[in-house]
């Protein structure tokens, strides 16, 4: 980690482009999210600047009060006489008496216990950040809502070219740079500014020349933080990316812990994750680095500075010189001439000043860094949902007659077509079963008919309307699938069946899983259906979480139902039991199969075979055998060659 590498590995690609004026628009638009909060803010900002002004007032005066009357024995200011509560004796002596000393300080130390209990443990410490964490908070819970929605609307297509560690990155940490906003580039800025203007005119309360100083010491440190802007900016993107691909790794690993055991890549596993890992730590090293190395720069000036200012206030001490406003505010403070607490006063308030530099130029780095994860964070929002409704989006037909392709052609790459010219019609009480090789583009047709993507040709009809010109809800309001890869959740039984069906009853469950077949097997859990299922059901069998996964989808009481490879996982009995019950049940329903199971195919009213993007041939069982050379009758053949093999050995 010697050296900040030139290009990011592990497919990391450099940030885009980002000037103050970029930065400032991205700040911007957290508006929207700020808004639902922004009386919150503003009460808040209140109380801190209240806060702010009380404390800056006591500390100054009770330099004032500390360096002159204590130390120095000087009558103190008629407005310092009415805070301590003293007499006038205080304000017309030519000298404090050793007893009027020990007063003073007195309550200059009962003050300040005072004000630390009350202003800085009960307001700032208790009150004004814990409200400051509730503003944070409701913001950043309004972009991750919109986030996930955004996200959930998002066409398959932009999602299959996504990590899904990423999005989890995005929407978990990204967004937070939103909340920060608030405080870390807004609210503390602000205040943090009106300190700065607080400190310079009290610079030039003492003299001119020093607040001509610390303003000259502006300008080298503004041209360090333009030459330092691009190489921050650069790591801060770099960082997020490397950290995005430790959470992606992270979520193959869990998702995938079973494949990597039985394949015993789990040492794979850990080289890829440590590999990621140590990239993102070193990003995070040398983001760190640059902004050390460029505080250490600005330190370097205000050193200097520093330097030359003390130089200057000393040789006022000694000379005694009047300070430059000292007589237009002597009711308040006695800081008139320079003297030994005037200089201790104003060599404080010059170290203030310097910090305010420190904190607003650091402030500079978190707002590129906070830019770099907002842009991240608006990519989710600015992605447009690839399926969307028309302004005249009418509701599906009902009752459904029949579902017709027409010419309907698809890709996902634009040079890779999937399906080409498809045609197929489905009536209601009929099973159609899609048959053909794997990657031929059965489970894409019915991907479709949900409209998880818009055909690039052709059209798909219900009762010769348009999926087009129906609205997304009403259509996956009709339409039910019980996909291939079974996804359950850590949930109960009745609870994973009912997932998808707000109104699902106990009655219609039971009605659900009978037909399904899942009856048996659930009825002798020892809690039934409140048995409660592991992690993606990982105490259920295979069959039993297809069988779960398919009462899923009867559960709905939909018109159309599409079931994926259903009973690819069961015995030749349960099979034939789930059929002819899902035979039973579909009647004046339009059911769709895709398998490649025979004994499934032959139950089916008409069979569809598609070969290289088409139907190649459409039929029942027999009339597709009958075709001399026909695709269906080599599939046949094929498959029942495979299952003489499988059973002789």
């Amino acid at each position: 980690m010697s050296s900040t590498p030139a290009a990011g590995p592990g497919g990391l690609v450099a940030p885009p482009p980002v000037s103050f004026v970029e930065v400032a628009k991205l700040l911007g638009r957290t508006w929207p999210y700020i808004r639902p909060v922004v009386w919150h803010v503003v009460a808040w900002f209140s109380l801190a600047m209240g806060i702010g002004l009380v404390s800056g007032y006591i500390a100054i005066s009770g330099s004032d009060l500390f360096n002159n009357a204590v130390l120095d024995a000087q009558p103190i200011a008629p407005a310092q006489r009415a805070l301590l509560f003293v007499d006038s004796s205080y304000v017309e002596a030519e000298a404090l008496t050793v007893e009027q000393r020990g007063v003073v300080l007195t309550r200059i130390i009962l003050y300040a216990v005072l004000f630390t209990i009350v202003f800085r443990m009960l307001l700032d410490s208790l009150g004004v950040v814990y409200w400051e964490t509730w503003i944070g908070q409701a913001i950043n819970q309004n972009l991750r809502v919109r986030m996930i929605a955004n996200a959930e609307h998002l066409s398959l297509k932009t999602q299959s070219h996504a990590r899904t560690g990423d999005a989890i990155y995005r929407v978990f940490q990204d967004s937070r740079m939103v909340s920060n906003v608030i405080a870390t580039i807004i609210l503390d800025p602000l205040e943090q500014g009106i300190a700065l203007v607080g400190a310079f005119i009290i610079v030039w309360f003492f003299s001119p020349t020093l607040g001509l100083l610390f303003t000259a010491a502006c300008v080298p440190i503004f041209l360090l933080a333009v030459w330092w802007t691009p190489r921050i900016q650069r790591l801060s993107w770099l960082a997020r990316q490397s950290n995005s691909n430790v959470t992606s790794r992270i979520q193959e690993v869990a998702q995938g812990v079973r494949v990597l055991k039985a394949n015993q890549a789990e040492g794979i596993a850990v080289a890829r994750f440590d590999r990621d890992s140590h990239t993102a730590l070193d990003y995070a090293f040398f983001l760190r680095r640059e902004i050390m190395w460029f505080l250490i720069a600005m330190a370097l000036i205000a050193g200097v500075v520093l330097i030359v200012a003390d130089y200057l206030m000393a040789d006022w001490t000694v000379a005694e010189t009047p300070t430059f406003l000292g007589g237009l505010f002597a009711f308040i403070l006695t800081f008139t001439v320079w003297n030994l607490g005037a200089f201790q006063t104003a060599r404080g308030n010059n170290g203030d000043l310097i910090g305010k530099y420190n904190f607003l130029f650091i402030t500079w780095c978190r707002a590129l860094d906070m830019a770099m994860g907002l842009t991240r964070a608006y990519y989710l929002l600015d992605l447009e949902p690839g399926v969307t409704d028309r302004a005249d989006a009418v509701h599906m037909p009902v009752p459904i007659r029949e579902v017709r392709y027409t010419n309907v052609a698809f890709a996902y790459e634009a040079d890779q077509p999937v399906l080409r010219g498809v045609d197929l019609t489905a009536q209601a009480g009929t099973i159609t079963a899609i048959v053909g090789a794997t990657g031929s583009g059965k489970t894409t047709l019915m991907s479709l008919l949900l409209r998880l993507y818009d055909p690039d040709a052709g059209a798909i009809t219900v009762n010769g309307v348009d999926l087009k010109h129906i609205a997304i809800d009403s259509i996956r309001e009709n339409v039910a699938i019980a996909l291939q890869q079974n996804v359950l959740f850590a949930a109960t039984v009745a609870d994973n069946i009912g997932y998808a069906t707000r109104d699902a009853t106990p009655a219609r469950i039971r009605t659900a899983a009978r037909v399904a077949c899942a009856d048996d097997f659930i009825a002798a859990m020892a809690q039934g259906y409140a048995t409660e299922l592991g992690e993606r059901g990982g105490k259920l069998s295979t069959g039993q979480r297809q069988r779960l996964s398919i009462a899923r989808a009867i559960v709905r009481d939909t018109p159309i139902l599409i079931l994926d490879e259903p009973t690819a996982s069961l015995d030749a009995e349960t099979e034939q039991r789930v059929l002819q019950n899902l035979s039973d049940w579909g009647r004046q329903r339009v059911l769709f199969v895709i398998t490649h199971r025979l004994s499934t195919i032959r139950q089916a009213d008409q069979i569809a075979f598609l070969d290289n993007g088409r139907f190649a041939e459409v039929g029942s069982h027999d009339e597709l055998m009958a075709i001399p050379n026909g695709n269906y009758r080599a599939f046949v053949a094929a498959e029942t060659v495979g299952a003489a093999s499988a059973a002789d050995e």
